[in-house]
């Protein structure tokens, strides 16, 4: 009889990253999200100008760009760290075919970060 020794603290892990730090890594932007969105609904809530200049007014404080911004981040790094699980986990026939997916992935959310930068802060 063979000895399983896929079982027990020295078990092979495969797949997606299975880690400490990134399911932290999802936490932590989820509740930077959740922040932000209290925020934002509180703003909306306690505001009585529903406008256009009234959002403009909210967003043209630096503070709240940033804000924006590090929400923006958060939601990338958190949408990498799914995407790449999800890629890992179910695009498992081509080494290949899943490093374009991610490298696409990355592409896409690298762009879309720069294109968040560029609408917070052009003149």
């Amino acid at each position: 009889m063979m000895a399983n020794n896929n079982i027990g603290p020295k078990r092979l892990v495969v797949g997606a990253s299975y880690g400490l730090r990134d399911w932290l890594a999802q936490r932590v932007t989820a509740i930077i999200m959740a922040i932000y969105t209290i925020i934002l609904l509180g703003l909306f809530l306690s505001g009585n100008n529903f406008s256009y200049e009234g959002w403009a007014g909210i967003f043209a404080q630096q503070w709240f760009k940033l804000a924006t911004f590090t929400v923006f981040m958060a939601l990338f790094y958190h949408a990498w760290v799914g995407m790449r699980d999800v890629w890992m986990d179910y695009v498992t026939q081509s080494v290949i075919l899943r490093l374009v997916f991610q490298v696409a992935t990355i592409v896409w959310l690298v762009a879309s970060a720069g294109y968040a930068a560029q609408i917070l802060w052009r003149v």
